[in-house]
């Protein structure tokens, strides 16, 4: 099992700036990793959990994102434990990823938790 290093570090650290610079993100730990939030979770590490063999981010993506990322780089994205039947997308980021696709989709995950949801229409005489 392989364990936070301080190359692991300094990369949950690039990750965390690009969070933080989006508008009134606040960062938690949950489940033993960091996530940031507005106010759902948008992003969230995962360092090696349930035998992962890399350090990776989980965001949400629009759909039929999750797929086409993972059609064109497998290596680079997969669908993660947990969230990936609700079209959230891992992105690999201990084998150099490229930090300006990360950057934009954090910010496309960011927008995607941050949309107000969506209204309920009632039927009238209708309660609940």
């Amino acid at each position: 099992m392989k364990v936070r290093t301080e190359e692991t570090l300094a990369l949950i650290e690039r990750l965390r700036r690009i969070c933080q610079a989006l508008p009134a993100v606040t960062e938690q730990i949950a489940w033993g990793e960091p996530t940031w939030r507005n106010p759902k979770i948008f992003a969230m590490t995962d360092t090696y959990h349930h035998g992962s063999p890399h350090l990776s981010v989980h965001l949400p993506a629009p759909p039929g994102v999750q797929e086409a990322l993972i059609d064109s780089d497998p290596e680079r994205f997969f669908r993660p434990p947990y969230t990936g039947g609700k079209g959230w997308v891992g992105v690999v980021l201990d084998t150099r990823p490229d930090w300006e696709m990360v950057a934009s989709l954090v910010r496309t995950a960011y927008d995607l938790m941050a949309a107000p949801p969506s209204k309920v229409v009632r039927k009238p005489g209708r309660r609940g």
